[in-house]
């Protein structure tokens, strides 16, 4: 027996297995901000936001609008994927900010701008 697709049972496969990978999709990038030591300044809020609040619309599209409970799961765990993405950025730059104040703390002004020249002597003071 041959089975026949039509143009709508293609694309509906093809969007059902890309957007079910791309979950996997954000682990390099969730891994990449963790292990971001400057505070994740490359990743953008709005961006991710949007993505999120695509995702969710896409979520309440397929739950009350197509009756896809299936297609829905996926896009929820592509809008918790862009939580996860934005919590785990404002986390790391909270901690960056947190590290530069305590920096900041210790080390004097005029050390941080890179002003300060020539080795200390035994008192701790700069030798001209």
């Amino acid at each position: 027996m041959i089975m026949w697709f039509t143009p709508a049972d293609v694309a509906l496969v093809v969007f059902t297995a890309c957007n079910t990978v791309r979950v996997f999709a954000y682990l390099p990038q969730i891994v990449r901000i963790g292990r971001d030591t400057q505070g994740a300044a490359a990743i953008s809020y709005v961006t991710w936001a949007l993505f999120g609040a695509s995702h969710l619309s896409t979520v309440a599209y397929a739950a009350l609008v197509v009756d896809d409970w299936r297609m829905a799961a996926v896009f929820v765990a592509n809008t918790a994927c862009c939580g996860i993405i934005l919590g785990l950025t404002a986390w790391k730059r909270i901690a960056f900010r947190k590290k530069q104040k305590q920096l900041n703390g210790i080390m004097p002004t005029t050390e941080r701008r890179g002003l300060a020249v020539g080795p200390l002597n035994m008192s701790g003071q700069r030798q001209s």
